[in-house]
């Protein structure tokens, strides 16, 4: 069983909370309640333009720009800023380690994660879900990105097992459950808000909670 890594195994949102809430702190003062909310929502639209992308200075530049600080980070630290402090944003459910650990008594099981290598690797040494896992690949590392479907095969090989013995389990529909159906992998898609399924892509399956999981080993 394969699964990716933000909003699948890690709540990416959660983490973006507590990165706006050390931008607030680092950078502005005295920031009106009614404001604040503003703040992150434009926050979340900035970072989401840039999910997957490696370079978040963009992301900082664009929002210091709409909302001036008090102390602006220099161009050339925004990308180390984010380096340090987003992955300790991250927490792992403990519900979500003891079901990975459940599942890892019947199977192999892996992660597939687009990304730099430098941030997903310090995501999942922090949040410990290191040690739950037999392999573990980031885009950065390999060249290639989800959903090509180079990435999955790259995947079974490593595992040693054929794609119709695998299951990827992903939040999104284009790049996790499109990607691994291009390389005959069943996609089981984790949809814990309900979202509904506007695109042509047809799931193996739809789960709201990863315990449902447990259900599919046979």
């Amino acid at each position: 069983m394969i699964f990716d890594l933000d909003d699948t195994l890690l709540n990416r949102d959660k983490a973006v909370d507590k990165l706006f809430l050390i931008i607030l702190e680092k950078c502005y003062e005295n920031v009106k309640h009614s404001v604040e909310a503003e703040m992150l929502r434009k926050f979340k639209r900035y970072d989401n333009k840039g999910y997957g992308c490696s370079d978040k200075t963009k992301v900082l530049e664009s929002f210091f720009d709409e909302f001036p600080p008090k102390y602006r980070l220099p161009h050339n630290d925004i990308q180390d800023f984010w380096n340090k402090h987003f992955p300790q944003c991250f927490s792992a459910n403990q519900n979500t380690i003891n079901i990975i650990n459940a599942i890892k008594k019947q199977v192999k099981v892996a992660i597939i994660t687009n990304g730099s290598i430098q941030r997903q690797k310090a995501k999942i040494i922090n949040t410990q879900l290191n040690s739950c896992f037999d392999k573990i690949i980031i885009s950065e590392e390999v060249g290639i990105s989800k959903p090509d479907k180079r990435i999955f095969e790259l995947a079974l090989n490593k595992l040693n097992v054929q794609p119709e013995a695998a299951l990827f389990v992903g939040d999104d529909l284009e790049k996790d459950i499109g990607g691994c159906q291009n390389a005959n992998i069943k996609g089981i898609w984790f949809n814990p808000n309900r979202v509904k399924n506007d695109t042509e892509i047809k799931p193996y399956a739809e789960i709201n909670s990863l315990d449902r999981l447990l259900s599919y080993l046979t």
